[in-house]
C-alpha cells in the first residue's frame, strides 16, 4: 500500500494531482503543519476526484487553539475563510477551510493519530478496493460521484457492500487480505 504521508507520487500523477502538488508547494501548507503529521486525504489521492473536490488534509493536534492560531495567521486572509469546532464520534475537532493556490483546502484536525483517523483508514481502504475493482470501478465511482453520491456511498454502492451505513461498512473490511477483498469484490459490477 501507498505511503500517503510521501505526497511525491502527485508530482507524476495526473494533471489534477501535479496541480494540487503545485498548491501544496505554493501554500507551504505541509511545511506549517508539519508539527501534526499532516497527510494529503479524500479523493484527488485516490484520483476519483471530481470538479470542486478540495484537498482535504487530516492531522493529529492536541492542542486546537494552537493549531487555529497558526493556521489563521498564515491563510486568515484568503477567500472563503472558515474555523468550526465539532464533535465528531465524541472527539473534539476542528476544521479549517479556505481558497487557495486553486483549491479549496480543508484542514480536518483530532487528538487523534493519522493512521486511526476515519478520513485516513477510508482513504486506504477505498485505495484497496479501487486494486481490486480496476478502471471498471475508478471509472464508475467518479460517473456516481458527479451525479452527487458521496464518496464512501459510492463505494458501497458499486461493490455492493451491504450495511445501513457506507462509513461503517468500509471499515468493516479493513481486517479482509487483499486476496479476501478479490475473491469477495473482484468481478462486482453496478447493478
Amino acid at each position: 500500500m501507498r505511503n500517503w504521508h510521501d505526497l511525491t507520487y502527485l508530482r507524476t500523477g495526473t494533471v489534477r494531482q501535479q496541480q494540487a502538488w503545485q498548491a501544496i508547494a505554493e501554500t507551504r501548507i505541509m511545511e506549517l503543519l508539519q508539527p501534526y503529521t499532516p497527510v494529503l486525504a479524500g479523493t484527488i489521492p485516490l484520483d476519483i476526484d471530481v470538479s470542486g473536490s478540495d484537498l482535504d488534509i487530516i492531522c493529529e493536534c492536541h492542542d486546537l487553539d494552537h493549531l487555529e492560531s497558526k493556521v489563521r495567521a498564515n491563510f486568515g486572509g484568503h477567500k472563503d475563510y472558515t474555523e468550526m469546532r465539532l464533535i465528531v464520534s465524541n472527539i473534539q475537532t476542528s476544521v479549517i477551510s479556505f481558497y487557495a493556490a486553486g483549491f479549496f483546502f480543508e484542514i480536518f484536525a483530532q487528538p487523534v493519530p493519522v493512521l486511526k483517523q476515519n478520513a485516513y483508514r477510508h482513504m486506504d481502504m477505498e485505495a484497496r478496493l479501487l486494486t481490486v475493482g480496476g478502471q471498471d470501478a475508478y471509472r464508475e465511482i467518479r460517473q456516481l460521484k458527479e451525479k452527487g453520491t458521496k464518496t464512501e456511498p459510492a463505494f458501497a454502492r458499486y461493490f455492493q457492500i451491504p450495511g445501513d451505513d457506507p462509513y461503517e461498512a468500509l471499515l468493516d473490511l479493513e481486517a479482509l487480505s487483499d486476496s479476501e477483498l478479490f475473491a469477495r469484490f473482484g468481478k462486482t459490477k453496478t447493478s
